[in-house]
């Protein structure tokens, strides 16, 4: 969602590099070790986890999901303990590594932690309590930028009730943190400042907190960070301790936010203010191979509704030594773009019996 030299058990999520970082040589497919598991394929659906999609995604083989958990839900909350028994391993019986997805840059009006007094800020003005700073500056209705330092803010998360101890409690093999680009957002960096905050070493600080949290309860608990790349530039050597993968959006390709799964910004745009300048395609994979020089996973996550454009991705992500997957900016339904060995008569196979 990383390493330095660290013990035996930590050991096991060291990720095959392909000559550092220098991409998988003759076609060979890149997969990090997660807890002793082999990672060449994942899938990632945090909307519609209802009974018949648990039972979809429980059929296929990917040998990672990153999955919404759901127990939080201010209406009709999921029944977590099971979707984790359903999907924590493969049909086969092999292990598969289960990742919750946690947004920790923002808060979420439909969480059961967004109390009643609670005002979601405009593009104006702060909320109420003053830690909701802004609102989503990719169109995601409901979420809202926040001063991830604020005590109120990570008492959600790290008290002794809170959402990362449920995760754990839950089974899951570790987290997914999205949001963490909070540091770079404009207003939140503008709040930070007005409140004498180093923005960068305040989302280091509650990462590191997030894992000392959970692997308290769970040493083998997995840390793996959404997006913002750049972090690593600001202090590498305590980014690397503290998160054992990296996942990046939109390296080729990527969707309009609130975007159904079946409309036309699904997927499938490319260029624009999303790859200007330091997020180009080029800037991204170069920024990106920064952690497989380090020994660090990097996974990347692309918004296709072309299969064309989806075939592109995986073999391109691959040959840069990164763990792909292409699927739709809604994150709603499993992925009608598998990768190629997932193709033909075993996708096939695989989806139907899911049905």
């Amino acid at each position: 969602m990383i390493k330095t030299m660290r013990t035996a058990v930590v050991s096991a999520l060291l990720f095959v590099s392909f000559g550092c970082g220098s991409g998988a040589p003759n076609g060979a497919i890149p997969y990090a070790m997660l807890q002793g598991t082999k990672v060449s394929t994942w899938m990632y659906q945090i909307q519609n986890l209802n009974d018949k999609a648990v039972g979809t995604l429980a059929a296929t083989a990917y040998d990672m999901m990153v999955i919404e958990p759901g127990f939080n839900l201010q209406e009709d909350p999921y029944d977590t303990a099971k979707i984790v028994t359903a999907l924590a391993t493969k049909p086969n019986g092999d292990k598969r590594v289960l990742l919750a997805y946690i947004d920790i840059g923002q808060a979420e009006d439909y969480r059961d932690y967004w109390q009643t007094n609670w005002v979601a800020p405009t593009k104006h003005k702060h909320g109420s309590p003053d830690f909701l700073i802004t609102i989503d500056p990719d169109g995601w209705s409901g979420n809202y930028p926040v001063a991830y330092w604020d005590a109120r803010w990570k008492s959600i998360w790290l008290g002794d009730e809170g959402i990362i101890a449920k995760l754990v409690a839950y089974g899951f093999d570790g987290v997914y943190l999205d949001w963490v680009e909070a540091y770079d957002d404009e207003k939140v960096m503008a709040y930070a400042r007005q409140k004498g905050v180093d923005a960068q070493k305040e989302m280091l600080a509650f990462i590191r907190e997030i894992k000392e949290k959970a692997k308290a309860k769970n040493p083998n608990f997995v840390i793996v960070a959404q997006n913002a790349p750049y972090l690593l530039d600001d202090d590498p050597k305590t980014y690397a301790a503290i998160i054992d993968a990296i996942a990046t959006e939109d390296t080729w390709y990527y969707g309009e936010g609130d975007a159904d799964w079946d409309d036309k910004g699904a997927g499938d745009l490319h260029g624009g203010e999303r790859h200007d300048e330091g997020y180009s395609t080029e800037e991204r994979i170069k920024q990106s191979q920064k952690y497989l020089q380090r020994g660090i996973p990097v996974l990347t996550v692309d918004y296709c509704v072309s299969k064309k454009h989806a075939e592109r991705v995986y073999r391109v992500s691959r040959e840069q030594g990164f763990v792909p997957i292409v699927t739709r900016v809604s994150l709603s339904r499993l992925t009608q773009t598998p990768p190629p060995e997932f193709s033909h008569a075993r996708a096939a196979q695989t989806i139907h019996k899911a049905h």
